[in-house]
């Protein structure tokens, strides 16, 4: 699968971690913040652009927290992302939800909690069919 991946400065030795964890896995790595991005506004939205060009694609973003990257990720028109820090939500979030990006961050989650929720989310696949009237309400906002 191919994994788009963006961080600010707080977020890089996280998103690196989850690089190498996902090369580890087979997986296609495409990393928009080979240096940290000046602030997560841009790294986050590129992860939300990135993603919206390339169907299949999924995606994480990391700052400090992860909720900057996750308001700025929900901005761009189209991207349903969330702000994660346990596994079954990370799973849920992208079955019920269709979402195509986690934003998290390492002063909320560890390390062996990310690798978690990287492999719960990257598992699950979008059900659709009742779900599909939230998604389709939630990309009328944005």
């Amino acid at each position: 699968m191919r994994v788009v991946l963006g961080s600010d400065a707080a977020g890089m030795e996280l998103k690196e971690l989850v690089a190498a964890h996902l090369v580890e896995l087979g997986h296609e790595v495409v990393d928009l913040s080979p240096e940290p991005a000046a602030d997560f506004v841009d790294s986050a939205t590129a992860v939300a652009h990135d993603l919206l060009e390339h169907d299949g694609s999924q995606g994480f973003a990391f700052d400090g927290y992860g909720v900057g990257s996750y308001m700025a990720a929900t901005r761009v028109k189209g991207m349903v992302a969330a702000n994660i820090s346990d596994e079954r939500s990370a799973y849920m979030t992208r079955e019920h939800n269709n979402a195509r990006m986690v934003c998290m961050g390492p002063k909320v989650v560890g390390p062996e909690l990310a690798l978690r929720i990287v492999d719960e989310f990257l598992a699950a696949d979008y059900a659709a069919g009742r779900h599909q009237i939230r998604v389709d309400m939630l990309n009328k906002m944005a």
